[in-house]
């Protein structure tokens, strides 16, 4: 049976509401591109069957309490690129993914995710936040929650209390300065984690034992001075990027057991390109669990 979808343009200046009298058989609503400002108790009363909500690219600011109670089967909701300081509370049960990237929210609170235990993606980059406005546990509510994106805000530390659930993370382009023993803690699920593009110096021992079943982890664009520890011992990470920080030194047991017999995924990709590290003082047996020589990217440092 075709998708029912509806979409909204108004006049050539856009749309300034919700328009009136969708179809009651609607299942996905467009209306990305136009002027609303306000999302109000009644403006989908009817839409029962609404699976896909597009409202990116407008000036919403307010959203009332009571306004997406009606969409008991929405399962996608896109608020990108508005005006939102906060999330709505009273979410539909039934979301699966969320995405709020460029808007203005300064608070994620427990209560807006508690009982979303269907969510499975939430996007949330391009906000001022500031990890003060991060709710210990905000996101423990969410049962099924795989994919966390916070990128491009003023977080200085990974948020603490993320759901086990969890296989990826990311978090580039923040102010975290530090990944202690704490940081990962639980994250037993965990298979890839992006921290590019922040002021990380430290990597404390131990942090990363608390993910054990990482693949990759992408740690590069910091101001880290030597490889994190602790690489050597894990089993399934295969992609380490580590370019563009301030490693000067590379040792024989940095990525490596020190068997060749020691049960251990191959890597396929080390970049450890533009940092002071000279490649002709690393020695051959440095990387002996890569899968090729190409796999391992080195020099271009000014």
């Amino acid at each position: 049976m075709p998708t029912k979808c509806s979409r909204g343009s108004g006049s050539k200046d856009g749309l300034d509401k919700v328009p009136r009298d969708l179809p009651p058989d609607t299942t996905l609503l467009d209306l990305q591109n136009n002027k609303i400002t306000e999302i109000k108790d009644g403006d989908f009363k009817n839409l029962k069957d609404l699976h896909a909500l597009i409202l990116v690219n407008n000036k919403i600011s307010k959203i009332s309490p009571l306004a997406f109670n009606p969409l008991k089967k929405l399962e996608r909701l896109y608020l990108s690129k508005n005006n939102l300081k906060e999330l709505p509370e009273n979410m539909p049960k039934s979301l699966q993914e969320l995405r709020a990237h460029e808007n203005e929210i300064t608070k994620l609170r427990k209560a807006v995710f508690n009982g979303l235990n269907s969510m499975i993606v939430v996007e949330l980059g391009t906000n001022p936040l500031k990890s003060s406005g991060v709710e210990n546990g905000a996101f423990q509510g969410m049962k099924k929650l795989s994919y966390i994106r916070i990128s491009d805000t003023n977080i200085t530390s990974i948020p603490r209390g993320l759901p086990l659930s969890l296989t990826e993370l990311h978090l580039d382009g923040n102010k975290i300065t530090k990944i202690d023993s704490e940081s990962l803690s639980g994250l037993a699920n965990l298979a890839k984690l992006g921290l590019s593009f922040n002021s990380i110096s430290a990597v404390d021992n131990g942090s990363l034992a608390n993910i054990p079943h990482l693949k990759e982890l992408h740690l590069d664009n910091n101001e880290l001075v030597k490889v994190p520890g602790g690489l050597a011992e894990h089993k399934y990470i295969q992609v380490v990027y580590l370019h563009n920080n301030k490693i000067a030194s590379v040792g024989p047991s940095d990525f490596c057991p020190p068997g060749y017999n020691t049960k251990k995924a191959s890597y396929s990709g080390v970049s450890l390109f533009s940092n002071p590290v000279q490649y002709w003082e690393i020695q051959p047996s440095t990387f002996r669990c890569v899968y090729e020589r190409s796999a391992i990217q080195l020099g271009n440092y000014k």
